[in-house]
């Protein structure tokens, strides 16, 4: 099996048909989908795409991944505007990961904006 007939890291498809075309330049239609295809950068390493994908005015200067975070599993929670024909949206998700520290979520509400036909990440509160 090829790296793109495995299970996508964001819980979709096979990866190949998930997040890999995202991951190689095509535009994902929805806030949700960009959400998504980021969770798979993060948990496969993609910093690049990562920064691709933030708004300029937030994105940080630096973007260093932590080789000893291994992220399990995706849960969208909720989904506010978005769509194909928004121009703002709001994702709301949970990421279970495993540290050296331990299991631990990640929850986040998330900003996303439509910038020349391309959802970026803006920034997120984070949730307990």
């Amino acid at each position: 099996m090829t790296a793109a007939d495995a299970r996508c890291p964001c819980g979709g498809a096979s990866y190949g048909t998930c997040c890999l075309p995202f991951h190689r330049g095509a535009a994902a239609p929805t806030a949700e989908a960009l959400m998504r295809s980021r969770y798979s950068a993060f948990a496969l390493g993609l910093g690049p795409y990562l920064r691709s994908t933030w708004a300029t005015e937030t994105s940080p200067g630096d973007l260093e991944l932590d080789d000893g975070v291994a992220w399990r599993r995706l849960q969208i929670v909720d989904t506010v505007r978005g769509g194909p024909d928004d121009d703002t949206g709001i994702v709301e998700f949970r990421a279970a990961f495993r540290s050296a520290e331990g299991a631990g979520v990640l929850h986040e509400r998330s900003r996303f904006v439509r910038v020349g036909g391309r959802w970026r990440y803006v920034d997120g509160d984070l949730l307990v």
